[in-house]
């Protein structure tokens, strides 16, 4: 596949969105999104960019009235007037109108927008909060784009260098509606693509001089401890650092290091053979040396003398050096069996002509070869600015080890979703300096889960090791449930991935997005910035802060929109439209979904290395309401190509004067999915009643605790199956005294507090159950926790 084939390259608008002066070009390229170009020469670009890659929208209605040289243009949702002079702050302005506007939205030439943030290249040796770019999404209701210096694109998305032009400008009024702006921002530069499955699995990492022998004894510990993996990330040290100073620093490097791996193609091989794709570490910017092994082959391709010694720079401006970097040094080492590269570029320069930005031209050109490849595609490299979506993964940099930069990553991952960018991978548990800390390490590793995407790494310090069993029992239990847990989600988190590349989505983002008329949840966003929605509708909610000594408990802030949500974890249901305080033990998460939601997971409780298609499929049903769900699979090439399968499985549930669940026959390609696949169903919050029919046989569980009645089917993916209940269960009352016990045994408090605790808990209005409880001597933290108890069903 080439560019084209996977986005559209459109660069030219509808001939009648066009309105042109002497000295300036407003394009409407729908009712709400205006490119407002301003040159003396005229010198307007009509090429695609590196962010502007399809102008060509459906023509929106607008008018245009001119009285002199005073131009006045509305759409249905804004207004723009310009006095046709250089652009100024007095003689350019756009009002948002009437449905699309927000207190005080209008916008003037160089006003700065109150945005609510997008993201930063790194967090290299980031302690904690760093300053982030603007994105789309304002307060206000508007955002700017300046396109003025970006790098062109030819015909067939090849990048060019900036050329001088006067001001480009993209200005977005979309008020509160932030989906659709994004959805239109995609369409403007090009969707984020789909990531392949295995990127969705467990990675690990780390920064340190392995061996062939020590790398693949530590792939065999993971599995002995039985946790799952599916990327194996090999930093610099996997190519020889001991070079003679006159080629200059060792950070560049293409040849292995013979003395820790001998016979490359073999451990590549064993770790394929173990269910792992591997990736590399590349700091490109020094090029190929003549110490490097290809480096006879590059400077023949390159046409020099191969037997000479001149340096062959990374040279972003360059056709041959791409070509010839492609033919000889990643042929190379894809045909030897590495899937992937993790490119880390740090430095300046890296051009010989001006105008092109060697980083995100990196971006760009690896993620074409691995397209042109038979193969689904993907890079993990740094942000590189806007259009940098279409190239994921991004790589975040190296944090500090603390609670403030875990607490920041949050937020720092959902606001990147205001300018596109939707995957970004960080190093879980934190890269250097800090202090060992047990909870943070769990704590860091249940976000990672929850995160696009799951990647554990550190420095070569032996003291900063990210092995779960390097921790105590009880942090090593819960890293190694979660990592488990993510396995078992990728049937939801490979379904959610597609889906937010087809609707023009981003896969993780601001609660703001999908609740934009609650006003609290976008103006009190900055006081809550630990909690986002994950794919549809999953709310989640990380612990970013330790846990209170006495009480045993951990605390987070939410914000829960109108509604019922249900604890993913515990089947606990909540009311929300209200701010609460929600404690959790070292082994709990909050994370919630709507009555009605069905998640679909791996069965096995153990999920192998890798991600293969599962062998068996539960369906986790939150009862409640009416619900939809699917379950996207493939191939593994790139949507769009030749060869591309899919198979769709759809799941439906109703519950109004009866319950029913179907499971619909599966739909596409259904030969990619195991034929002897099995199904589970999950029903949450509903007590121990079996269907009344069942068009297959089953065994059923119960599971008092989280109030789950569980069915084994006996169906085929190819036959489905429908079960139904004449008469909805009931939802069976909380077990609180168990609830109560689990809660208060590890905490230090008086035991007469205790038991006076457990007695409150007979009151049965609410408001005097609190007061009771706020009378006893305990530590605030588990106050607030039996609080929080007290309202949960």
């Amino acid at each position: 596949m080439k560019f084209t084939d996977l986005w559209t390259l459109r660069p030219l608008p509808q001939p009648g969105a066009v309105v042109m002066g002497d000295c300036y070009r407003i394009t409407v390229l729908t009712s709400r999104l205006l490119r407002l170009e301003y040159d003396r020469q005229q010198r307007f670009c009509d090429s695609a960019t590196q962010m502007a890659i399809c102008r060509e929208f459906p023509l929106p209605a607008f008018e245009v009235r001119q009285d002199g040289a005073r131009l006045t243009l509305e759409t249905e949702a804004v207004r723009l007037e310009y006095d046709g002079q250089p652009f100024s702050s007095e003689g350019l302005s756009v009002t948002l109108k009437g449905a699309y506007s927000a207190y005080t939205s209008v916008w003037h030439y160089g006003d700065a927008p109150d945005t609510l943030g997008g993201t930063a290249r790194t967090l290299d040796d980031a302690p904690g909060e760093i300053p982030l770019e603007d994105g789309l999404m304002s307060t206000k209701g508007y955002a700017v784009l300046d396109d003025s210096r970006s790098m062109r694109m030819d015909e067939a998305g090849n990048l060019l260098p900036a050329q001088a032009h006067g001001i480009d400008l993209y200005l977005f009024c979309y008020g509160h509606d932030y989906r659709a702006c994004l959805r239109d921002y995609y369409q403007l530069s090009g969707h984020t693509p789909v990531l392949p499955r295995y990127a969705l699995g467990n990675w690990w990492s780390r920064f340190y001089p392995y061996t062939e022998q020590s790398y693949m004894q530590l792939m065999e510990r993971f599995a002995k401890e039985r946790v799952p993996l599916s990327v194996a990330v090999l930093d610099m040290n996997w190519h020889t650092t001991r070079i003679d100073p006159k080629y200059g620093a060792p950070w560049t490097g293409y040849t292995w290091d013979q003395t820790c791996f001998p016979n490359p193609e073999r451990m590549l091989s064993w770790l394929h053979a173990h269910g792992l794709r591997v990736t590399l570490n590349d700091h490109p910017a020094d090029g190929v040396r003549a110490c490097e092994t290809l480096y006879p082959a590059m400077a023949q391709a390159m046409g020099m003398d191969p037997q000479g010694e001149a340096p062959i720079p990374y040279d972003a401006a360059s056709p041959r050096f791409q070509q010839a970097f492609e033919q000889v040094v990643l042929e190379d080492f894809r045909r030897k069996g590495v899937d992937f590269w993790w490119i880390d570029w740090q430095q300046k320069g890296g051009s010989s002509k001006p105008g092109m930005d060697p980083l995100f031209t990196l971006n760009h050109t690896r993620y074409l070869y691995a397209l042109r490849q038979d193969q689904a595609a993907m890079t993990f490299s740094r942000y590189g600015g806007p259009g940098s979506h279409r190239y994921p993964i991004g790589f975040s940099g190296d944090t500090h080890i603390t609670w403030d930069a875990l607490a920041f990553q949050p937020y720092f991952t959902a606001t990147a979703a205001n300018i596109g960018y939707g995957w970004w991978s960080h190093d879980i548990g934190g890269h250097m300096l800090g202090v060992h800390d047990d909870e943070l390490a769990a704590r860091w590793v249940q976000f990672g889960v929850f995160s696009p995407i799951m990647r554990l790494h550190s420095s070569p310090s032996a003291f900063m090791r990210k092995e779960p069993w390097a921790y105590g029992m009880r942090a090593c239990a819960v890293m190694e449930d979660f990592m488990r847990l993510r396995h078992r989600l990728l049937p939801w988190l490979y379904t959610q991935n597609v889906r937010a590349s087809e609707t023009r989505c981003a896969f993780l983002r601001p609660v703001y997005y999908d609740y934009d008329c609650e006003r609290f949840a976008w103006e009190g966003y900055r006081a809550l910035r630990s909690e986002y929605l994950l794919g549809d509708g999953l709310l989640v909610c990380p612990i970013t802060a330790p846990a209170d000594a006495d009480a045993m408990v951990a605390k987070t802030e939410a914000w829960l929109p109108e509604g019922e949500w249900v604890d993913f974890f515990t089947g606990h249901r909540y009311h929300g439209g209200r701010l609460l305080e929600l404690y959790r033990p070292l082994e709990g998460m909050p994370v919630f979904a709507r009555p009605g939601m069905i998640i679909p997971m791996d069965g096995a409780e153990t999920p192998e290395n890798g991600c293969p298609l599962p062998q068996s499929l539960l369906l986790r049903v939150f009862a409640g309401a009416d619900g939809v769900c699917e379950v996207i699979e493939d191939n593994g090439k790139t949507p769009g190509a030749a060869d591309y399968l899919r198979a769709t499985t759809l799941a439906r549930f109703h519950q109004g004067d009866e319950m029913r669940l179907e499971i619909v026959p599966i739909a596409g390609s259904a030969e990619i999915v195991p034929a002897a696949r099995c199904y589970t169903v999950e029903i949450v919050g509903v007590a121990e009643t079996l269907p009344d029919e069942a068009s297959c046989g089953y065994d059923a569980a119960y599971d008092a605790a989280r109030r789950t009645l569980i069915l084994h089917l006996n169906c085929s993916p190819v036959k489905g199956a429908v079960l139904c209940w004449h008469a909805v269960p009931t939802r069976p009352a909380l077990d609180m005294y168990a609830l109560l016990e689990r809660m208060l045994f590890p905490a230090r408090m008086p035991l007469p507090a205790k038991d006076e605790a457990v007695r409150a808990f007979r009151l049965t209005d609410c408001a005097e159950r609190i007061a009771e409880l706020r009378r006893l001597d305990m530590p605030d933290a588990l106050l607030g926790a039996l609080i929080e108890l007290s309202c949960v069903d």
